[in-house]
């Protein structure tokens, strides 16, 4: 039996940047890109629509279709565009898990300075762009050196983004605190007093009042997991 033919997923990447037929460009896909972000930063990511963005350059809605073919399109340049915002210029030091987390650490400030990225990756799944290509190729190479099989490292990277992700949300305004505040400790702590929950007593006993959850605090601790989850990942366990 033949083999069946595949035909690649079209992207917004995969044709021109603007047709060669009707009048000269006055955009780009990188000026449109921009003020995408810049509406999502600012009003979250409903906000995000041709209308509103035709609005915010001063053109009308049909014009923006001549650059991008559907809203859809739109959001995955600008997630592509927070993927370019990292910086992949060093070149691997051999200290994969130390370069690791440190492409991570910046992963997750991207993701807290652009808090509707991890809701449009929830929602429709990353279609990965040349940038965000590029940062998957650069993590690899730093893996070069670990222990661990292609689709270990692979694994690896994505822990890396999903932990990215959930600890830049907890750094968002809307729920900065939520989780850390005195008030909530204070709650666990009276309801593991009862009696009915011994383990979280003596778990809660043994490790004190939790500190206060600053920026600083929460890099710390970010470092801390992955350092410990990275290398079991990849096979190569804890000393």
């Amino acid at each position: 039996m033949a083999e069946r033919e595949t035909t690649p997923p079209t992207t917004v990447w995969s044709r021109p940047e603007r047709g060669a037929r009707g009048p000269a460009p006055e955009r780009s896909r990188y000026e449109i890109t921009g003020a995408a972000l810049g509406l999502a930063d600012a009003e979250g990511l409903a906000a995000v629509s041709m209308r509103a963005l035709a609005q915010r350059l001063g053109t009308g809605p049909a014009s923006l279709y001549r650059y991008v073919g559907s809203r859809d399109e739109l959001l995955d340049l600008m997630a592509d565009a927070v993927a370019g915002e990292l910086d992949l210029s060093a070149a691997p030091s051999g200290d994969w898990l130390g370069d690791l987390v440190g492409l991570a650490l910046q992963s997750k400030a991207a993701h807290a300075r652009h808090p509707w990225l991890a809701d449009l990756n929830d929602r429709r799944g990353e279609v990965l762009g040349p940038h965000a290509i590029d940062y998957l190729d650069h993590a690899l190479a730093i893996l070069a050196p670990a222990p661990g099989t292609s689709g270990q490292k692979l694994e690896a990277i994505g822990l890396l983004g999903g932990l990215a992700t959930l600890f830049a949300r907890r750094e968002a305004p809307a729920s900065a605190g939520a989780g850390d505040s005195p008030a909530q400790a204070a709650h666990l702590a009276a309801v593991a007093a009862e009696g009915s929950h011994p383990h979280l007593l003596a778990a809660l006993t043994t490790a004190g009042p939790p500190p206060v959850a600053g920026p600083a605090e929460r890099d710390a601790l970010f470092e801390r997991l992955l350092r410990r989850l990275l290398p079991a990942m990849l096979g190569q366990g804890l000393p």
